[in-house]
């Protein structure tokens, strides 16, 4: 089945490549309401009033609903995690909408020339904060932004940080537990506050020197240093001897770092989904002098390293997927990990310890033993069979 250029069907979108469950969806009502709310702007971007941008479209839902529903093509598209892209890519390709639209990093070109903005809202403030510049700096002073989300995840501080950037920051009426804000009128660009991008901070880790962390506003955690990962950073003196480290998941670079300056013959690969994180990754190496020692991959899992080609994987696993708690993410990254090890190979990887993940670590990887543990969290290595 195919989209029509008068509707689209939701239910027809899938998240693949991330975790397919029957409580998560490829789409939700704040999707829905944005469509409508923006429908005679989108209305009018068919007719070639001003390029139409999509930020934040989770697996397709706005970028695929516009298309097919107001005929939209040339659409810029701005998705943090990689996975977005490939779902979106995907369902396109299903739905018979492939060409519509092209992918785009944060950066000028993406808002340049744009009359419409769909906008779906981080929860960080800092991610908002960043596109907000970004938005009100580039975009035309006629551009009219639709930002919208749950209302569980809204916050008035969003209001505050998008009246820093426009004149304008209005609420629509919630509709099925969602709601969307028009914001319009960007403000002259000599009275933004000072940029605080990107974010930096420096933590005593028992090296040598403070471990330097840079972050971008997207960064999981911004640029502090998570506590589960300074609880693992001393154990990993005990990983095994290694040419080479992949730090899975990078997120700020806090573990990729560490290795590079701890054992200075190493060399370490970084890879995250997000797109955030991977610039972060690569300030935090440069700000500790290891840039030329590392490379850093945007990219689904491992999918960029080939089969039984590492010996050491380090990874502290989200258990998030978006907004929804789930475990499916972290035993998707198990998996991977143990395709790239070598047999012998080792995945280090600290979690909370009430997640019990030593089962699934023994399953998916190999024989797993504890290393150390807290009130909190614990460490463990897995040797690939």
């Amino acid at each position: 089945m195919t989209a029509s250029e008068a509707s689209f069907d939701f239910d027809l979108l899938r998240r693949a490549p991330d975790v397919e469950a029957e409580n998560l969806q490829a789409f939700d009502a704040a999707d829905k309401l944005l469509l409508d709310t923006a429908g005679s702007d989108l209305e009018s971007a068919a007719s070639g009033s001003g390029a139409p941008v999509v930020i934040g479209d989770s697996y397709g839902a706005l970028t695929l609903g516009a298309a097919a529903r107001y005929s939209l093509a040339g659409i810029r598209v701005y998705q943090d995690p990689f996975s977005g892209q490939l779902a979106l890519d995907r369902n396109a390709e299903a739905l018979g909408l492939a060409g519509r639209y092209t992918h785009w990093g944060l950066e000028p070109g993406l808002v340049s020339g744009a009359g419409v903005i769909l906008l779906r809202l981080p929860r960080s403030l800092d991610a908002l904060d960043e596109i907000a510049r970004l938005v009100a700096e580039h975009a035309p002073s006629n551009v009219r932004i639709y930002a919208g989300g749950r209302i569980k995840h809204m916050t008035t501080a969003m209001n505050g940080v998008l009246g820093q950037y426009f004149q304008s920051v209005t609420a629509g009426l919630a509709r099925q537990k969602s709601r969307v804000l028009t914001v319009m009128g960007p403000l002259p660009a000599d009275g933004f506050p000072a940029s605080r991008f990107p974010l930096e901070a420096a933590y005593d880790v028992g090296l040598p020197v403070p471990l330097q962390l840079r972050a971008r506003g997207a960064a999981f955690g911004g640029a502090s240093l998570d506590p589960g990962t300074r609880f693992l950073l001393p154990f990993l003196a005990q990983a095994r001897e290694a040419g080479e480290a992949v730090d899975l998941g990078c997120g700020n670079g806090a573990i990729a770092a560490y290795l590079a300056l701890h054992r200075p013959g190493i060399r370490v690969l970084a890879s995250d989904q997000s797109e955030a994180a991977v610039a972060s990754t690569r300030l935090t190496l440069a700000a500790n002098g290891v840039l030329d020692r590392a490379a850093v991959q945007r990219a689904d899992a491992l999918s960029w390293l080939p089969d039984t080609s590492q010996d050491l994987v380090v990874l502290n696993p989200p258990f998030h997927i978006g907004a929804s708690v789930h475990t499916g993410i972290a035993y998707k990254l198990f998996a991977d990990a143990a395709r790239v090890l070598r047999p012998g190979g080792e995945l280090w990887t600290v979690w909370n310890s009430h997640l019990a993940y030593r089962p699934a670590l023994n399953r998916l990887v190999g024989p797993t033993r504890q290393v150390a543990r807290n009130p909190r969290f614990t460490v463990t290595v897995s040797t690939r069979r």
